[in-house]
């Protein structure tokens, strides 16, 4: 059992966002669903808390009401083996959303994440601060995080 769960606070489209990211990402389900009784807080009968995985590192959603929204404070950060995963997630996680700068957006639920090519924390970490900062440059004129750029940068 994983020790720490990433916590995540919806107005009321937890069940909604868990179904979607766990279409989106390989190694992804929905563990369990926790409904509201007649207690409440909420209507009765709809999600309380969602649990899920998503490539197999386990999350619990909630349906807690419109208090608290999501801010660039906190994102998921996705490690890409390539530029089609980094594309294909790009174009899934940011359809009905906002393309950020540097690789970063936001989903339509209003979450944040990175979607980052393996590359470019590699290329980053160049020893060489001339080669590793024209990568930095690079990626500071991106939306979504394009490889070839990274390695044309850093060969210039």
């Amino acid at each position: 059992m994983q020790k720490i769960k990433t916590f995540l606070w919806f107005d009321d489209q937890a069940e909604e966002a868990a179904q979607h990211y766990t279409s989106i990402f390989d190694d992804s389900r929905v563990v369990d669903v926790q409904r509201y009784g007649e207690a409440g807080p909420g209507k009765p009968g709809t999600a309380m808390t969602v649990s899920f995985e998503l490539a197999g590192q386990q999350f619990i959603a909630l349906n807690g009401g419109p208090q608290f929204t999501f801010t660039e404070a906190i994102s998921l950060s996705v490690d890409c083996a390539s530029q089609e995963e980094v594309d294909t997630l790009w174009a899934k996680l940011s359809d009905g959303g906002e393309e950020g700068p540097c690789g970063w957006l936001k989903d339509k639920f209003g979450l944040s994440w990175q979607i980052v090519p393996r590359q470019l924390p590699e290329l980053l970490s160049d020893p060489d601060p001339v080669k590793s900062q024209r990568v930095m440059k690079a990626m500071l004129g991106m939306k979504k995080i394009d490889i070839q750029g990274l390695k044309d940068a850093y060969a210039q």
